[in-house]
């Protein structure tokens, strides 16, 4: 048993539908400007970009829940809601044939961002980490092994905020693909069970607030509900 010089931090996981068991995570790894129109809104032009990926890190993964605490340092947070898919089996240079054979499931999960903080890393050109990869940055449902659910490659997406529509298309409208999507990760690292992957958000993205309440899902997935705290 290795020994630590501290105590060590507790495992990060995901839960999973219906079991006790959790999924340990790994990785987290986020798709940028998937959807078509989430990248014109963006300000790019999504036919001419290969897919590109930023990261945060596994304990920014919280339940979908109750209440989510409102970041320090941003005034305009905003919502992405997104496919998150499950890696189960390792691999890397992976055909996009055989990519789907390494997802053990799916979910729901909406990306946080401190939107200024990321548009001033950008004007400076500096790395955004903190922009995604904060606390509580990923609220996410718990995760259906593709033996329940198999592989969703079209469905409704949606996010509404206080009731109000916000964010809705298809899984179809993704520019690349699940499979894709692993294969072309898996070209740049060599993917691991414990692996997710956030697969990009439809258009319609933008500010909440204190006290809004962030709702949505996929069809055929599941759907989610939390509401976010006072500004720190």
């Amino acid at each position: 048993m290795t020994e630590f010089v501290i105590p060590a931090p507790e495992a990060a996981s995901l839960a999973i539908n219906g079991q006790q068991a959790r999924f340990p995570l790994r990785r987290v790894y986020c798709v940028g400007r998937n959807y078509s129109e989430h990248a014109r809104e963006m300000g790019h032009d999504p036919d001419r970009e290969p897919p590109f990926f930023f990261g945060k890190p596994a304990d920014a993964v919280v339940p979908a829940t109750g209440e989510i605490p409102y970041p320090p340092l941003t005034s305009d947070l905003h919502h992405e809601v997104e496919l998150v898919v499950a890696i189960g089996k390792g691999g890397k240079n992976i055909p996009a044939s055989q990519a789907l054979d390494h997802v053990w499931g799916y979910t729901v999960g909406v990306d946080l961002t401190r939107r200024d903080l990321q548009a001033t890393a950008k004007k400076m050109g500096r790395p955004w980490d903190f922009a995604k990869g904060f606390d509580a940055s990923a609220p996410t449902l718990p995760l259906i092994a593709v033996s329940k659910i198999g592989h969703p490659a079209s469905g409704k997406i949606w996010l509404d905020v206080n009731g109000e529509s916000r964010q809705v298309g298809d899984l179809s409208d993704q520019i690349w693909p699940v499979a894709d999507v692993i294969s072309y990760l898996s070209q740049s690292v060599e993917l691991q069970p414990g692996d997710v992957i956030y697969t990009g958000t439809p258009s319609g993205v933008g500010a909440i607030q204190p006290g809004d309440t962030v709702s949505g899902g996929i069809e055929g997935i599941g759907a989610f509900s939390f509401t976010l705290s006072a500004k720190p």
